[in-house]
């Protein structure tokens, strides 16, 4: 036998079904019952799905109606005291309260999870942090399944990994000093967890793949022995997203009945793990792209361990299935376009389907799913010797490059002085990052143009109706540099992938980026070039009506394929560059056509910088910051280029983007208490910027004073002369009666300020 099992499932839907019922009782449609119910429904879909791919645990306790970071600081009692509530009796209003902010606290800072776009919330520990279990969530959905005949096998994340997660608030203390108080609750949820009578209970421990201080490494073990002695089930440690092969030796001597480690981004670890006397879980599917995997080749990494293991042998994908799609059999109209690329694809449903039949050829040999593993095979082979992939053109002008193609006309210094003297705003000049909320009636009308209900005429007709709206209500607003509000986007880099050749789109392929905000990150199969301008024309008519500055917006090249399912069969690096020339060629078209503030968004930046430090340039920034050069270097000293980044921990890399050479960087700063601030100012940065003054993704409406302070504390760590004010992100998910609100507050309060100045 080979046991087969999962560490989690896409929560939100095959058709995003929580998103959306969530959001119904967020305005009052629905009852909590009936959400209570509906997620009730979507968890025993998740489970049958698992069965139903022969898995011998399903996997529990991963669902979350927000996100499980969340749902551990609830079961440990860790959350903010400033709220006011008894995680013993938490409601479920006051529990999306956390996530979303209310009246009088802002929401819980959210930030990047590893080198993923899905976002968790960040646990807030003081010197005097009591932690307290309350594991019924987890309960609950063991009995559930357990009702239903499914074996289970709960997956929480584990106490190193929480804590490091975790961030200090109040009086200057070390959040590892907390480890021994949080132990002991740990042991209640375990056991609790116990008590209904599971086996095995995974405990992840991701920060294992990090650059952990000694102590915290040394500390594996008493906690485990600890685990060892006081928890009956069996534990499974669990490891991704990178290689933990140097700490083997500690963690097969760890207590525990077994390892997983993620053989899909580390396959070399292996050899430090085949000589384990206990079980040994292997990632062998990839949990967060869509490709198709080529079954033999998997079975030659698999074969020799089971010969070697035996039934000691587990294998899964390499991390929780939440990074994925749901399932690609919706896609019929990708099936119908792109037969061939249709075939090389694979989303969760069909990646159990996979490890299947990894299981049925580990216990009956290989000839029981050859028909499986031929058609694997011939997927692998069409992708590999496909002649629509590389295009010459696109190679030869990477080649071709002239040196320092990614250096600016001039430097900083110089270009500020003539952008200043053109622009002539006035002290903190007030503009919004990028987009506007996005209407029902704009996404009819993107849907209607879609189906071929709506001209095109008629199409562009109210999108320049709604973006002559924009301008004029941010006119109204008084605001000094406007945006055209980005009505003709579904988004951010899904427009721009629509637009850009060697790239292929799901209708259905959403991906949980946070609570309920989904992405449907489009797929780069073949080299990227753009054919056409893209926003020149939605820019340049924002423009014509008004006479203050309008932004071009624009996505960065490494957001754009950070924020895609890349290719395999080509470098990260390589992908980025073509992506970068592609929108470089749309910065110039802009600047011809009049547009002279550009703002190139690199949100994702972090995103894929390498685990371990020691990687950071080599692997990642010494390339990653060229290509963002590449893409305005070609521009007039008096053409401003700003960018943004959001909700990722950016002040361990200020140097590198400071190194972008953009002239004005906004940042999603707000939730984070403005800890960049401190940074920016130790290393003395150079560039202006523009720290978001408030939390676009709470409903809640800053008021005036409360802006007033926050750009108080901008002030004391930034020279004013650098300083624009701005909300933290794009106002897309927002309202428009609380954008207009937040907004109005927003100028009020720059005002009010620059009156005391």
């Amino acid at each position: 036998m080979t046991t087969f099992h999962l560490s989690g499932f896409p929560r939100v839907g095959a058709k995003r079904e929580l998103k959306f019922a969530q959001e119904r009782y967020w305005r009052g449609e629905i009852a909590e019952a009936d959400l209570l119910d509906i997620a009730k429904k979507l968890r025993e879909i998740n489970w049958q799905h698992q069965a139903n791919a022969n898995a011998d645990f399903v996997a529990v306790a991963d669902f979350t109606f927000y996100d499980h970071i969340l749902d551990l600081q609830v079961a440990t009692g860790a959350i903010p005291a400033r709220f006011g509530f008894d995680s013993q009796n938490l409601t479920l209003n006051q529990y999306f309260q956390l996530a979303r902010g209310n009246k009088t606290q802002f929401a819980i800072e959210m930030t990047k999870w590893f080198d993923t776009n899905y976002h968790y919330l960040v646990p807030e520990f003081h010197k005097d942090t009591q932690f307290k279990a309350n594991p019924a969530h987890y309960v609950q959905q063991i009995r559930e399944a357990k009702a239903l005949g499914h074996k289970v096998k709960p997956t929480i994340v584990g106490p190193l990994t929480f804590l490091w997660l975790g961030k200090e608030k109040g009086a200057a203390f070390n959040r590892f000093d907390l480890l021994n108080q949080l132990v002991p609750v740990y042991v209640d949820i375990l056991n609790a967890l116990t008590a209904e009578g599971v086996e095995y209970i995974q405990i992840d421990e991701p920060a294992l793949t990090l650059d952990l201080p000694a102590e915290w490494i040394t500390a594996y073990k008493a906690v485990y022995a600890t685990f060892a002695a006081q928890v009956n089930a069996k534990l499974l440690l669990a490891t991704y997203f990178g290689s933990v092969a140097e700490h083997a030796d500690l963690l097969k001597a760890l207590p525990v009945a077994g390892l997983h480690i993620d053989l899909v981004r580390a396959p070399e670890q292996v050899y430090e793990f085949v000589d384990y006397d206990k079980i040994l879980s292997v990632g062998v599917i990839d949990g967060r792209n869509i490709w198709r995997a080529n079954l033999n080749q998997v079975l030659d990494v698999v074969e020799p361990l089971k010969a070697k293991l035996g039934e000691r042998l587990w294998i899964a994908p390499s991390c929780s299935l939440l990074h994925t799609p749901y399932d690609l059999a919706v896609e019929t109209q990708l099936q119908a376009n792109k037969p061939e690329l249709y075939q090389w694809l694979a989303f969760t449903l069909q990646k159990i389907q996979e490890l299947r039949v990894i299981k049925t050829a580990l216990e009956q040999g290989r000839a029981a799913v050859q028909a499986d593993l031929d058609a694997s095979q011939t997927a692998a082979d069409a992708r590999k010797n496909s002649r629509e992939i590389h295009r010459t053109c696109v190679a030869e002008r990477l080649a071709n490059l002239p040196k320092n193609a990614d250096q600016r006309k001039s430097p900083f210094a110089e270009r500020i002085k003539l952008q200043n003297a053109w622009l002539n705003l006035p002290l903190l000049p007030t503009t919004n990052i990028g987009s506007f909320p996005q209407t029902t009636e704009i996404r009819h009308a993107r849907a209607a143009f879609k189906k071929g209900d709506l001209s095109l005429a008629d199409y562009e007709a109210a999108m320049k109706k709604e973006i002559e709206f924009v301008v004029r209500e941010q006119e109204k607003l008084d605001l000094d540099v406007l945006v055209h509000g980005e009505a003709e986007r579904n988004d951010m880099v899904e427009y721009f992938g629509e637009n850009l050749s060697g790239y292929l789109f799901s209708k259905n392929g959403w991906v949980q980026s946070y609570g309920t905000r989904g992405v449907k990150p489009p797929i780069i199969w073949g080299d990227v070039k753009r054919e056409r301008p893209i926003t020149v024309k939605w820019s340049a008519y924002a423009q014509a009506q008004s006479d203050l500055p309008v932004k071009g917006m624009l996505t960065g090249p490494v957001t754009i394929l950070n924020w895609s399912f890349p290719r395999e069969d080509i470098t990260i690096k390589e992908s980025t560059l073509q992506i970068a020339l592609a929108i470089r060629e749309e910065v110039l078209d802009l600047e011809a056509a009049g547009i002279h503030i550009i703002q190139i968004d690199e949100a994702a930046l972090r995103e894929k910088l390498p685990l371990r430090k020691s990687d950071w340039y080599s692997e990642y920034l010494d390339w990653a910051i060229p290509a963002f050069r590449l893409v305005h270097s070609g521009v007039a000293p008096t053409t401003q280029i700003h960018t943004h980044m959001c909700y990722s921990e950016f002040t361990d890399i200020i140097p590198a983007i400071e190194q972008l050479d953009a002239d004005v960087i906004s940042f999603e700063a707000s939730r984070s208490n403005l800890h960049i601030l401190d940074e920016l100012e130790r290393q003395n940065f150079q560039l202006q910027v523009g720290p978001g003054v408030y939390d676009i993704h709470s409903p809640r409406v800053p008021s005036v004073e409360e802006i007033e302070h926050t750009i108080r504390a901008i002030l004391a760590k930034v020279p004013t002369e650098r300083v624009w004010i701005n909300p933290d992100c794009g106002l897309k998910t927002r309202g428009i009666p609380e954008t207009k609100a937040s907004l109005v507050n927003l100028t009020q309060a720059t005002r009010n300020i620059r009156e005391e100045l």
